[in-house]
């Protein structure tokens, strides 16, 4: 299989702790990866796009960057073809449809969905900001993390909770995986071997347990707390609880119907919302 690995997600959904994995299982160590060491890109880094096209992009006009953003990726795919590449971005953009990830450069998608009720929570803390503010952000149909001169990221659309989601789960003839975050929590044996099959590694049950034990949240949590992480927030933790449910003592009534008035369609495809209008357990 040639072309890139994405691993997409919504922000908050998993997308570190699947990195992990791919890093534990691809190392074959019976020592966990280091969490500041992981073997994968993040698509968004400043610094790749200024690798990958030769000066500093932060020179460049906002046009001028996104008509680079598919020749860059064919240059990526060529340059570094065995690196999973991590991606917070929706595949197109809805107001006109235009792909924002080269098709002809991809070999598979890995992309994890997460309950909205729980990322409500999960972001308003990465972010130090109310879960009002979250839910607005989830609600958002243009919502985007803007890139200023200086920041160490590009722009990246992100769009509210369930165009995000239904772009990638129905992207036309793409090879995506959908993983949803409670299986990887509750089943992670048999979630992550279905993961490490899509991204094409060959079948191993054992090698993918013992990755699985070496991403426990203990083990990222200690290292964090030992070593730090590099992603984190503030001196906010970045590896917090690792549960499903969270949300339950943290919403109130209404910040719940604000994010079901918005995407119950899309939470009852996936398991988050029962036909009858009630929340699973």
């Amino acid at each position: 299989m040639t072309g890139l690995l994405w691993l997409a997600s919504y922000p908050k959904s998993g997308n570190t702790w699947l990195r992990i994995f791919l890093a534990n299982l691809a190392s074959g160590s019976s020592a966990p990866a280091e969490i500041n060491r992981l073997t994968t890109a993040q698509f968004a880094a400043r610094e790749l796009w200024d690798d990958l096209v030769g000066w500093e992009t932060s020179e460049l006009l906002p046009s001028e960057r996104e008509q680079l953003r598919l020749p860059a990726q064919m240059a990526l795919a060529a340059r570094m073809p065995d690196t999973p590449i991590k991606t917070h971005e929706v595949f197109a953009d809805p107001q006109d449809g235009r792909r924002r990830f080269a098709a002809p450069a991809i070999r598979a998608v890995l992309y994890i969905v997460r309950n909205p009720l729980d990322v409500a929570v999960s972001l308003s803390h990465h972010n130090g900001e109310s879960l009002d503010e979250a839910i607005s952000f989830m609600n958002d149909s243009r919502a985007a993390l803007s890139a200023r001169a200086n920041a160490l990221q590009e722009y990246q659309l992100i769009c509210d909770w369930s165009t995000h989601v239904r772009s990638w789960a129905d992207a036309p003839n793409l090879p995506v995986c959908v993983l949803r975050y409670e299986d990887m929590l509750a089943v992670p044996g048999r979630t992550f071997l279905r993961a490490a099959q899509a991204a094409g590694w060959p079948s191993d049950p054992a090698g993918v347990a013992r990755a699985v034990a070496q991403s426990r949240f203990e083990e990222l949590q200690r290292q964090e707390v030992e070593h730090g992480f590099g992603e984190r927030m503030a001196n906010r933790p970045f590896f917090r609880q690792g549960r499903s449910g969270v949300w339950r003592g943290q919403l109130t009534a209404r910040q719940v119907g604000r994010i079901l008035e918005r995407h119950a369609d899309t939470m009852r495809r996936f398991g988050y919302l029962a036909a009858d209008g009630s929340i699973p357990r």
